[in-house]
Formats: structure tokens, C-alpha cells, sequence
């Protein structure tokens, strides 16, 4: 879902290339005086424009807070968030973000869904033009005056994506986007994904608890963790993917990635 509000930075809205994101010693912490839990803590990072990045942790490390950081949508404690070199200050309109649920207005059709979605500048013909090839794109072209009651939870996912996409974003923010689907959707979901993302170049940051989806989509996988040194999720490592996309989803190069992963989660008996 792309976010609207009207505390926004003060960037360019209309971004055609993908912009790099650059984390700086960023901390973030919740609660009242005295009584504050670290949540995140010294997160640095340079993701670089067009790498699409997969936030890897366990429940409650602080993953979509992180995203959050870089959407303007949360203020972190310390430290800065920078996209495309200029510090995110609120609502930043050089990304979109998708969450796990569509969060599609009922009493819109497809198409009016994916017009939330559009720069405010936007001209009407213009507008929806740029609606109807989104829906295209993601294959709901037929099924643009449809309701979301009237369509599988896939497609109002992909519509959900395709909002997302209208803004023409520097930056995409995926927070466990497919999370809710079975397992078939999923996958072509992340297929479709992929596809997007030849077409519609944009800096990815996808935040999942699938070992395997950060596998088959990321240039790079973060890992949050806690250690000794500190209260809070740190990152715990930076790995790198090996391989061109689409991946084999069965090579042993993989297979071997997948259970160092799951080591450093803390999955043991895989």
C-alpha cells in the first residue's frame, strides 16, 4: 500500500530510477521513561539503488521497524536514514510500501484501488492510463471494475502491489508481503516480483521470515540478531546471494546458504 499523509519530505515525488538507501548508526527504542526496550540498535547499512535487499530475523527483532524508518513512517532515537542522499523526514514520497494484508478499500473497484496510489499531480487521462498498465502488468487487466470481495486473496495481493507501483517509487518497502498466501501463490508471487522489477527498476527492501524467499529474491540477506554487547537487534550478518535470478530453487549452493541461515536464526534438526 502506498502511505499518504501530510507530513511529507520535502524530495522530488516523481522518481523513474531506483535510489540507493543508507542506514547510519540508527537505534530505535519503545516504552515509557524508565522503562524503554531497545528494540534496534547501531544499524548500518548502504543498500544500493536497484539491489533488492531481504531483512531476515526472528519475531519481534525489529524488522518492520526498520522498514518503517525508511518509509518516514517511525522516528528512530539516533541516527539517520538517507534515500538517494537526502535525510527521510516523515512520510517520504520517493517510496511505496506494501504490507502483509492488500488493505484495499472495499467499496472501490481494482482499478480505483490502484488510483490511490497515483502522485497528487497526476492528470486524469494520465492517471488512468498508468492504472491500466499496472493492472496489466500484474494480469488483472479483466478484472479492473471488480471489488476486492469478488477476487482471491492473490489478486487483491497483486493489486496491492500494483498501488504500490503507482507512485513510479525510487524506493519499494515490502513488509512479509506474501505472508498470508499458500504456498503456490506464493511462489508466483515472487515470481512476478521478479518480473516487476526487470520492468520497473526500484531499490527493494523486502522484509520475510521465509528462508527460502530471501533466498529465491535477494541480492543481499540482513540478518537481525542480539549479542552480548548490548540491548537490542543488531545486524548479526550481511550475506550476500550467489547466482543469477530466476535461482534454482533446489541447487546445492543454495541448500547449503539456506542452512547457515537457519543456524543463525536459531533453527537446529533441519
Amino acid at each position: 500500500m502506498t502511505v499518504l499523509a501530510s507530513r511529507t519530505s520535502t524530495a522530488p515525488t516523481r522518481r523513474k530510477q531506483a535510489l540507493d538507501v543508507s542506514f547510519s548508526q540508527l537505534g530505535r527504542s519503545f516504552g515509557s521513561a524508565g522503562n524503554r526496550q531497545v528494540v534496534l540498535r547501531d544499524i548500518t547499512v548502504d543498500v544500493r539503488a536497484g539491489e533488492i535487499l531481504a531483512i531476515l530475523g526472528t519475531s519481534g527483532c525489529g524488522k518492520s521497524t526498520l522498514l518503517r524508518a525508511a518509509a518516514g513512517l517511525d522516528v528512530p532515537d539516533t541516527g539517520t536514514v538517507l534515500i538517494d542522499g537526502i535525510p527521510v523526514s516523515g512520510i517520504d514520497e520517493r517510496c511505496a510500501v506494501a504490507f502483509q494484508e492488500p488493505r484495499l478499500l472495499p467499496w472501490h473497484t481494482l482499478q480505483a484501488n490502484v488510483a490511490i496510489g497515483l502522485p497528487k499531480a497526476s492528470s486524469a487521462s494520465a492517471g488512468k492510463a498508468k492504472v491500466l498498465e499496472l493492472l496489466k502488468l500484474v494480469g488483472l487487466d479483466l478484472f479492473a471494475k471488480h471489488r476486492p470481495r469478488e477476487v482471491s486473496g492473490g489478486m487483491a495481493q497483486r493489486t496491492s502491489l500494483a498501488r504500490a507501483l503507482a507512485r513510479n517509487p525510487g524506493v519499494l518497502l515490502l513488509d512479509e508481503p506474501f505472508g498470508a498466501l499458500d504456498a503456490l501463490t506464493r511462489i508466483k508471487m515472487q515470481d512476478l516480483l521478479l518480473e516487476i522489477h526487470q520492468s520497473q527498476p526500484a531499490t527493494v527492501l523486502l522484509v520475510t521470515h521465509d528462508v527460502d524467499e530471501a533466498l529465491q529474491l535477494a541480492d543481499r540477506i540482513l540478518v537481525l540478531g542480539r549479542n552480548d554487547d548490548g540491548p537490542g537487534s543488531t545486524i548479526a550478518e550481511l550475506v550476500p546471494v550467489p547466482g543469477q535470478r530466476p535461482r534454482d530453487r533446489n541447487s546445492a549452493e543454495l541448500g547449503a546458504l539456506r542452512s547457515s541461515l537457519l543456524r543463525m536464526l536459531g533453527v537446529t534438526g533441519h
